[in-house]
């Protein structure tokens, strides 16, 4: 986890003595090294220009108490409208949420979706492993048709919740998808998406081995990793395609990149 450019180590930005909590395999490790590996080539030798936001779940254990910076543990689903509130009493600061795809698509999806149209100014990077991994393997908003969990002994009936395309259309100015076998990829969109104003997020397709994996015949990471670089499609590609030759395929890339105005650029244009 400590490889990368001349002088990065996530040591660098981790509290001491700690250790993490995610089980052998979990995309959540490759998730930290992306993201404090971007961080380190924006310039930033710490997180103290940071605050961190996050609700339930194993994705939400990823900054708090680990990142060595300010964070904040919200009730379940409901790290968006805090972080929205951290952001407009402290707008100098960068503001990060975490979260995993039953904490901010399910729970939470009417908060993204609104601060999605408010253009909130607000890096949000969403974990989604396909299920509720922390709690039992339940399915979740993002479980891919057909797919067994704890709950869906037979296969998922629902559709899938597209999220990234859900964010776009709301009207965030970023929005990507990239898995966790697309590391360099992974890595630019974390610095776009901390670089930008109003509202950023990255979907980021997780292996979650533990309480997917072994369920879907994918038992351990190299089988999970192995299966999102054979379904990965850009989504250019997937925009030429018919819905039913989508169905199995993950589709990753940006979904929108735009420089609109923010909610704090409308609220210092109103107030001046």
């Amino acid at each position: 986890m400590s490889t990368g450019k001349a002088g990065f180590s996530v040591k660098k930005y981790l509290r001491p003595g700690l250790k993490l909590p995610f089980c052998p395999g979990c995309g959540n490790y490759t998730i930290i090294n992306c993201f404090l590996k971007a961080v380190h080539e924006l310039g930033h030798e710490d997180l103290s220009g940071f605050v961190f936001c996050s609700g339930i779940g194993c994705a939400a254990w990823i900054p708090s108490p680990y990142l060595d910076a300010d964070s904040i543990h919200t009730p379940h689903g409901r790290a968006i409208p805090v972080a929205t509130g951290v952001k407009l009493a402290r707008p100098e600061l960068k503001i990060v949420v975490f979260g995993g795809d039953g904490d901010i698509a399910g729970i939470g999806c009417g908060h993204l979706v609104h601060a999605a149209r408010r253009n909130a100014d607000l890096t949000v990077i969403m974990v989604n492993n396909m299920v509720y991994g922390m709690t039992g393997g339940q399915v979740a908003p993002t479980t891919p048709l057909g797919a067994r969990t704890t709950t869906t002994p037979r296969g998922c009936f629902e559709r899938p919740l597209d999220v990234a395309r859900l964010v776009a259309a709301a009207g965030a100015n970023y929005s990507a998808r990239w898995t966790t076998a697309h590391r360099n990829e992974l890595t630019e969109a974390f610095k776009r998406a901390l670089t930008g104003r109003g509202f950023r997020f990255v979907e980021v397709v997780s292996q979650c081995p533990t309480n997917f994996g072994r369920r879907i015949g994918k038992p351990d990471a190299k089988a999970m990793l192995e299966w999102f670089e054979e379904a990965s499609i850009p989504v250019e590609q997937a925009e030429r395609m018919a819905s039913e030759e989508l169905i199995g395929r993950i589709v990753v890339g940006v979904f929108v990149d735009r420089d609109e105005p923010g909610l704090l650029d409308r609220m210092r244009a109103a107030y001046g």
